[in-house]
């Protein structure tokens, strides 16, 4: 997104689409210098476009370029940083916009905004609700930039860590796993690539669970069904209970427990299976 400064909030060129607005836009396939230049903008904003922006065109803007990141930078540099939040269990994120430079989400911090991870919150919603705190805090950042009284200030490099690209692999449940580490996975693979396991040959996938300390898991094998209920089907995990409350079987809707059990002949014993 390219913004004019002194031009009304909201009154941009943008790279991306929005139609109805009544705004000029673009949207071209690669990083593009000369529209940069042709667009006379004094600063560039850089959202999820999952591509390098070169030097060149860094400096093809008198204010340069700033993102949007949703992480507490230097932490979770990279395409994953919300599911990798989730996956290791943090119990806070944020927002960051910073100064972009020639490598990756390491430019200066202009400003940070910290948020608590809610309990059982999955990386949808919480794509969402960071999303809504970026806006907020790019156009605080803009404000300051056009005032002059924003300061960036440098990343700790000790404190750097990634969060490169999720796979369909990383989807697979081992229920050797700890319930808690199953249960994380779920909520930081949903929606993209879902969290699965086989159940008679079919995939299954587990779209919603809960940890569960039952004392019966420990005579049983990981991926053994221990109860069904109709608040949610238990399975054994390397340690704990994973409680699952919404799943979708191949071919068919993602539905809660109780419906699924109406319509399918899962039972106590019963193995799941990467």
């Amino acid at each position: 997104m390219l913004h004019r400064l002194k031009r009304a909030r909201g009154v941009s060129e943008s790279h991306w689409s929005s139609p109805g607005v009544g705004i000029p836009l673009v949207q071209p396939r690669r990083p593009d210098e000369e529209l940069v230049r042709t667009a006379k903008a004094d600063i560039g904003v850089v959202v999820d476009f999952g591509q390098i922006i070169g030097a060149a065109l860094l400096k093809a803007v008198p204010y340069g370029m700033i993102g949007v990141h949703p992480s507490l930078l230097p932490a979770y540099r990279g395409s994953a940083p919300i599911a990798w939040a989730l996956l290791k269990g943090d119990a806070k994120t944020g927002v960051t916009i910073f100064r972009l430079n020639d490598r990756l989400d390491a430019g200066e911090v202009l400003r940070q905004k910290t948020v608590p991870i809610d309990p059982g919150e999955c990386a949808d919603a919480l794509s969402e609700r960071l999303a809504r705190l970026g806006a907020e805090e790019l156009l605080q950042a803009l404000d300051g930039i056009t005032a002059g009284v924003i300061q960036g200030r440098p990343q700790d490099e000790a404190q750097a860590s990634l969060a490169p690209k999720l796979t369909k692999e990383q989807g697979q449940i081992l229920w050797s796993k700890s319930a808690e580490e199953i249960v994380r996975q779920i909520r930081a693979l949903k929606p993209w690539p879902g969290s699965s396991t086989h159940w008679q040959g079919k995939l299954l996938k587990i779209w919603r669970a809960s940890v569960e300390n039952r004392s019966e898991a420990r005579k049983e094998a990981p991926g053994t069904v221990i109860a069904l209920e109709p608040e949610g089907l238990l399975v054994a995990a390397g340690t704990e209970v994973v409680r699952i409350t919404e799943l979708q079987l191949a071919g068919s809707r993602r539905m809660s427990v109780r419906d699924f059990l109406a319509g399918h002949q899962l039972k106590v014993g019963d193995r799941f299976d990467p």
